[in-house]
């Protein structure tokens, strides 16, 4: 994953954080209001006005024991007179504000946008990233497979950086309007996804109310899961219906974390060993004993001292490199442990990133003898799941046996777009990738597109000599997100977040005995 991609995902995670956050913490009596809420600070009645993208007048401050307030439901202006019951200010807040955007006016272009944070984004595109029109000199290495030095720019001209926006996208892709209608055709291969990007972009920060960020609770036992795709998975799962495709992209942005990992270890994966389900006979192999453990044999155990009985330590998935992933809102990757009603989850948080912009939310604690590494630890996301997040790489702990021993039912490594292959980040894996493979524990792996997957995999094949069983041959994900991120240092590379995926495991050899008569 390229170093910007990986901020830039990581910026949209923050803020999908943050509102999720926000709808979790909000009261159920302005539910029926919520489409009209915003979380803009509210402000007294000496303040300036604000700018605002409304004509409706500003009305003054009445009586708080007879509070009119208008809202907006469905584009329909509406009074509504409150009880004589006294409201808090939040709660006031919340009601009477309107969104900043509506769900009709979504696209604006950066530099224009209403949204301060776009506005910086689009100034930040102009200052870093190059205009891709032929007679420009090439500035960046190819992202894809097929590509040549025949197709690479060959022109004379120095790299200029982008200034002119597509009317159609409105992101800044060329440096000229003369360049950019020259190149027209090869940008329309992207053009349309771009302006997805741009209105999904505006819809997380629109100030709207988000149903599709409330999850579905615990999974009872006697229902099913079908992972077929994410349609099946959602409707099996009891989540609300989500009958709006940005509403889906926006959703599985969060949830191709969790359900990822529970796609390949669930019972019900929709990866075997038939022909085309990638998985190998030694993939089969390894995830069976997962699966032993996360789907254990009910054992008539119950609540008093006759029904105790013997249970089987947490699955440990130590998330390797963690950036974004390890601030997602725990509800989310609550949703791993409802897949498996009986089993136990440790997830294990490690990277010099894992705690980047977290500073407010969990202070690092000191290193001490009972800890440490500075773990922070978070015991009461949900009965059966535990988290704990460590600043380190992990080779670091790996050599002092922090987490020593290792058993393939009971550990399970997870990098999620590791740039093994890259070379900006390929040297930060070299003394890490060893390691992991003496514990014949799997490991999954993710990639943002098909030759990220076959270049991470050609480094492991250079770097480790063949010592490795392929699990899972590399293919698109099944519970990829649907929503497209943009690079900010090249608008000419989107991915989308976990869009392929592939596992492999350090060597096993089988000992045999040899006859000797």
């Amino acid at each position: 994953m390229e170093p910007s991609m990986r901020l830039a995902a990581s910026n949209t995670c923050r803020t999908c954080l943050r509102l999720s956050t926000a709808n979790a913490s909000r009261p159920s009596i302005t539910r029926s209001f919520s489409k009209a809420t915003s979380s803009q600070p509210l402000r007294g009645a000496s303040s300036p006005s604000p700018v605002t993208h409304s004509k409706r007048s500003v009305r003054p401050p009445q009586s708080r024991n007879n509070i009119s307030r208008s809202i907006s439901l469905f584009g329909q202006a509406k009074t509504v007179e409150n009880d004589p019951v006294p409201l808090s200010a939040a709660s006031y807040e919340s009601q009477s504000r309107p969104p900043v955007l509506r769900s009709d006016d979504l696209f604006h272009s950066f530099t224009n946008s209403p949204i301060p944070e776009i506005r910086r984004r689009a100034a930040f595109i102009r200052q870093h990233a190059y205009c891709p029109h032929p007679d420009h000199r090439p500035t960046r290495m190819p992202t894809d497979a097929d590509a040549s030095p025949s197709t690479a720019n060959t022109g004379s001209q120095a790299p200029a950086h982008v200034d002119f926006e597509c009317p159609d996208c409105g992101i800044p892709v060329y440096c000229s309007e003369r360049h950019w209608a020259e190149d027209y055709e090869a940008h329309l291969q992207i053009c349309d996804t771009l302006r997805q990007i741009n209105e999904d972009d505006h819809d997380l920060r629109s100030g709207r109310f988000f149903p599709e960020f409330e999850y579905a609770g615990p999974q009872i036992e006697e229902a099913a899961v079908n992972m077929t795709n994410w349609d099946t998975f959602l409707y099996t799962r009891q989540f609300e219906a989500i009958n709006d495709d940005r509403s889906m992209r926006q959703v599985t942005r969060l949830l191709t974390y969790p359900v990822t990992i529970g796609s390949i270890l669930h019972e019900l994966s929709p990866y075997n060993i038939r022909k085309g389900g990638r998985l190998t006979p030694e993939g089969l192999k390894s995830l069976s004993a997962l699966r032993y453990t996360l789907h254990p044999p009910k054992t008539g155990g119950g609540e008093g001292i006759k029904g105790l009985r013997p249970e089987a330590p947490p699955v440990r998935l130590f998330i390797l490199g963690a950036r974004a992933e390890s601030s997602l809102p725990r509800n989310v990757w609550v949703q791993l442990a409802h897949l498996f009603p009986r089993g136990k989850f440790h997830l294990i948080f490690i990277g010099p990133e894992s705690m980047t912009n977290r500073d407010d939310e969990f202070p690092l604690p000191p290193r001490t003898p009972s800890n440490p590494f500075g773990a922070i630890v978070e015991d009461r996301v949900w009965p059966t799941m535990k988290i704990s997040t460590i600043v380190d790489y992990y080779h670091t702990l790996h050599k002092t046996g922090q987490f020593y021993p290792y058993d393939p039912y009971f550990d399970c490594f997870v990098m999620f777009h590791p740039g093994l292959g890259h070379p900006a980040s390929s040297h930060e894996w070299t003394e890490t990738v060893p390691l992991l493979l003496e514990t014949k524990a799997p490991i999954i792996v993710t990639g943002y597109t098909q030759y990220d997957m076959d270049r991470d995999l050609e480094w492991v094949r250079k770097t480790c000599g063949g010592e490795f069983d392929m699990l899972m041959e590399p293919g698109e994900n099944i519970f990829r997100s649907l929503r497209w991120d943009l690079n900010d240092l090249d608008p000419q590379d989107i991915s989308c977040g976990n869009w392929g995926v592939w596992a492999f495991r350090g060597k096993r050899y089988e000992a045999t005995t040899k006859n000797t008569e």
